[in-house]
């Protein structure tokens, strides 16, 4: 009976080693060359591979980014160039344009301040502009609609101040308020026509004209001198007590100007 357990128990070892050795040994495979290769060997070498072709996979879609981002941004630079360009350019007309408009101004400054002075009073205007000639009516007939606005102004005011015909000058500015009543230069010709009515006595319709500027246009600098005209009229028309109340209102509202000179010095002799 002992030796039937010690028998057992001997076969029962030997039974357990081979169990942990099977299961520790690793995998043999024998090629046709003789070779030995371990499977578990190559199964981390295949995974190790995998990896790789993963990290150069997103390598490459990198580069690919920053490429594209390289390429955007060069498109970028190049608009931005572009742009630059353009915007010197545009500054640049838009000097030269400034300059073309100061100079005008500067023109036609020059041209009002000669026609004002042609117009004065104490200039000793020609008995001719006193009473209307036989060639007013044909003048007007004769006026040119095609004109563009800066020529029908220079055509009026050159009739004052180049040929001394006040006559005609009255229908070119008539037809000048008619034709461009929204010119930048409509407060002058409404004051200049104003004027050569007075000159030629006709008071109401040189008063029409001078009240156009004052109510109509605000901001021109011709209104002072038309609130100055518009005293001057009632003077004329025996009206002191509208004179005054027009002198006046040149001091309080134009207190600065030369209008407002003259004003001060005729309310005093009012």
């Amino acid at each position: 009976m002992k030796l039937n357990k010690v028998l057992f128990g001997m076969s029962f070892a030997v039974t357990t080693i081979v169990v942990v050795a099977a299961e520790s040994a690793p995998v043999i495979d024998v090629t046709n060359n003789g070779s030995i290769h371990n499977s578990t060997s190559q199964y981390s070498s295949s995974s190790s591979i995998t990896l790789e072709q993963k990290v150069a996979l997103l390598e490459r879609q990198v580069d690919a980014g920053n490429r594209g981002r390289v390429k955007v941004q060069r498109q970028l630079d190049e608009l931005q160039n572009e742009v630059n360009e353009l915007r010197g350019v545009t500054e640049l007309h838009t000097h030269q344009l400034s300059q073309v408009l100061n100079r005008q101004r500067e023109l036609y400054q020059e041209l009002d301040r000669r026609v004002s002075e042609a117009l004065k009073p104490e200039n000793n205007v020609p008995a001719a502009i006193i009473a209307p000639t036989s060639t007013s009516p044909d003048v007007s007939i004769n006026y040119s609609t095609n004109l563009t606005e800066n020529q029908a102004y220079d055509r009026a005011v050159n009739l004052v101040l180049k040929d001394k015909k006040y006559d005609e000058a009255i229908p070119e500015f008539q037809a000048f308020n008619l034709n461009f009543p929204d010119s930048s230069y409509s407060p002058n010709a409404h004051y200049w026509l104003g004027q050569l009515l007075f000159n030629k006595t006709e008071y109401s319709k040189a008063k029409n004209e001078f009240n156009l500027v004052v109510e109509q246009f605000i901001d021109s600098n011709k209104r002072s001198d038309a609130m100055l005209k518009l005293a001057m009229v009632e003077q004329k028309l025996n009206n002191s007590a509208a004179a005054k109340i027009w002198y006046e209102k040149v001091l309080s509202e134009y207190p600065e100007s030369s209008a407002a000179q003259l004003a001060k010095s005729r309310l005093e002799n009012l």
